[in-house]
């Protein structure tokens, strides 16, 4: 077993959707793979910045615990709606917006005026109805930027005694979850793949939330470790078959590892030892060649036969 520890790589990124996304980081040294997964989704879910609102005021109601007249939803349901309108805001500063409606129907996040420095994510999202032709709904909200969760208390808004506070959620990441599967790299046979799913609320790209997170681990464990070096053996980049088959022009069938095809454990042996490690290396040889092979002999010969008669090769 090495004494180093592998440098992971970053070898494929499956996107579902606009705002989903898997990674797949390998290999990674033992054990590593719950290590790193656990702390990604950690920094995923709490500490990546975005936006929200953080309170509201609605023409004609003084608190929360009231109506609106021609409005079917209490202060309380829109107080929830509110808080699912996702942004992406260009500016660290507080921003004022203001919600219009004066016909009848579904008041979406549409009807909010957006200014330069705010971009409505979902504008479709549903805060409340109006039943009444006569009614007219203004609503004013204040949006900031953070990270994580903060309550009420926390943001002070408590003594704006015209608006209403909310518990902001500013993270842009709504669900983290990951996958843990072995991997080889040579002859190691322990290390770990990681395949970790992130779906995010639209403000951001997976991609970015991705990056963002390991820059924030990077830079905590960056001050910790002070001067002291770790030598690490550096990422070797995975390719698939299919790819390597391309870079030499050769069938992808013919990259298949000699660990893949089941052979015994001391006939496998017998064709890594002698550095015979695809499908390809064992067609470069006759079976004079093979025979002559360290601790290769006829009843490893006729079990590769078997083999290739059977993969109809």
């Amino acid at each position: 077993m090495s004494k180093m520890i592998h440098t992971p790589g970053l070898v494929n990124i499956d996107d579902h959707k606009d705002n989903s996304a898997t990674f797949t980081i390998e290999p990674l040294h033992t054990g590593y793979g719950m290590t790193l997964g656990n702390s990604l989704r950690r920094v995923l879910l709490s500490s990546i910045a975005g936006a929200a609102i953080t309170s509201f005021k609605i023409e004609g109601a003084t608190h929360e615990f009231t109506t609106v007249k021609g409005v079917k939803e209490d202060i309380v349901d829109i107080m929830l709606a509110l808080r699912g309108v996702r942004f992406r805001v260009f500016s660290s500063e507080p921003q004022t917006l203001r919600l219009t409606k004066t016909s009848k129907g579904k008041v979406t996040a549409k009807d909010i005026e957006g200014n330069s420095d705010v971009e409505i994510v979902n504008p479709k999202h549903q805060i409340a109805t109006i039943d009444d032709d006569k009614t007219k709904l203004v609503i004013d909200i204040e949006v900031e930027t953070g990270r994580g969760y903060r309550t009420i208390d926390e943001s002070g808004q408590k003594k704006k005694s015209d608006m209403i506070a909310l518990d902001a959620v500013f993270s842009p990441v709504s669900r983290v979850r990951y996958k843990v599967e072995n991997t080889r790299v040579g002859q190691m046979t322990d290390l770990d793949k990681l395949h970790i799913t992130i779906d995010t609320d639209g403000s951001i790209t997976p991609r970015d939330a991705f990056e963002e997170a390991a820059a924030i681990l990077v830079n905590q464990y960056t001050a910790l470790a002070g001067q002291t070096k770790v030598e690490v053996i550096a990422p070797t980049p995975v390719k698939t078959a299919e790819e390597v088959a391309a870079e030499n022009d050769e069938p992808a069938e013919l990259m298949t590892s000699i660990e893949d095809l089941n052979l015994s454990a001391r006939t496998t042996n017998a064709l890594v030892n002698n550095e015979i490690h695809t499908l390809k290396d064992l067609f470069d040889l006759n079976d004079a060649e093979l025979r002559d092979l360290k601790g290769f002999g006829s009843k490893a010969l006729d079990e590769v036969k078997d083999k290739m008669a059977e993969l109809e090769l």
